[in-house]
């Protein structure tokens, strides 16, 4: 079984809802969920829009291989009512954004998939939740 930490993130709708549904199918589709961060309020990074986000990251077990979990977390946010992860290349606003940050100590760079998530030391709205769930994999 895997150790695997996954950002979470929603800035339309309802956004706590929006975390919980996510939270629950990936407990039924991707595994067990161990722990899950508070979650913190910010700024939308990398765009500008007027509605803020809500992240946080959760921990979870799991069987699946990692591009396993990419199919899987990208069916949770089409479920969800997420169509693309960015238009003509550019961030927007999202219903859910599930993003695989860290899979057991794994490093792997396909044109599918980058273990660890390459830009997740750049943000603090996963960085911070991380470090609550797993502060010995975050040195401030």
């Amino acid at each position: 079984m895997a150790t695997l930490y996954l950002s979470l993130g929603t800035n339309l709708g309802d956004r706590r809802s929006n975390l919980e549904a996510a939270i629950t199918h990936i407990a039924r589709e991707v595994g067990t969920v161990v722990s899950a961060s508070d979650i913190i309020e910010t700024e939308p990074w990398g765009f500008d829009s007027p509605n803020q986000f809500l992240n946080m990251a959760v921990k979870v077990q799991t069987n699946l291989q990692p591009l396993e979990v990419l199919r899987t977390t990208q069916e949770i946010e089409r479920t969800l009512g997420r169509n693309h992860k960015t238009v003509s290349g550019e961030y927007h606003d999202r219903l859910i954004d599930i993003d695989i940050l860290l899979y057991d100590d794994l490093v792997m760079n396909t044109p599918q998939l980058t273990i660890p998530h390459p830009r997740m030391f750049q943000r603090r709205f996963v960085m911070e939740p991380l470090a609550q769930i797993a502060p010995e994999l975050v040195k401030n």
